[in-house]
């Protein structure tokens, strides 16, 4: 799990032109659906993509310390996340009560597990999904507020404006 965030947030240049070399080559293999041996080439094609996340990930974290019940308590804390929870809750004891954890150990676990507390996966994931709402110009910045249960527009603005670096507006300018 260490690998994959670390590969979501940050890889270095060559890792991301390594990955991009082996989609783009996938990519181009996939349309060639008259091929005779299209399954090999795909599989052919698919082999360095898992190899080389396996080797990124070896190489980051050679003992990983992280035991299996630190990653199956992040899993559900990700998972959480994904079932869209941080629209209405961003708090990390929210998460906690859930989880039947402490805020501190969930974060404790969070870091051990991916370098980062739980209040940063909560606002990545809140930040990510407004900027992606803030781009579809049919919503007004009160409707999204309103789908995040912010206790007003401007507390919307300020948490826009201290996740995203700009205020709505200039956001979607």
């Amino acid at each position: 799990m260490k690998g994959q965030l670390a590969l979501f947030l940050n890889p270095t240049p060559m890792q991301f032109e390594q990955y991009k070399r082996n989609f783009d080559n996938l990519q181009i293999r996939m349309m060639q659906t008259g091929h005779k041996f299209y399954y090999d080439m795909i599989l052919n094609k698919v082999q360095p993509l898992i190899i080389n996340f396996f080797g990124f990930h070896a190489t980051l974290y050679k003992e990983s310390d992280v035991s299996s019940q630190y990653a199956m308590l992040k899993n559900r804390f990700l998972s959480l996340l994904e079932s869209g929870e941080y629209r209405s809750h961003r708090e990390v004891t929210w998460y906690a009560d859930k989880l039947c954890v402490t805020s501190k150990y969930l974060s404790e676990v969070s870091k051990a597990v991916s370098g980062y507390a739980a209040n940063f996966w909560i606002n990545h994931y809140t930040a990510l999904d407004i900027s992606r709402l803030l781009r579809d110009k049919s919503l007004s910045f009160v409707q999204i507020s309103d789908m995040f249960n912010f206790s007003s527009p401007a507390y919307f603005s300020r948490y826009v404006l201290h996740n995203l670096g700009v205020n709505p507006t200039e956001y979607r300018n």
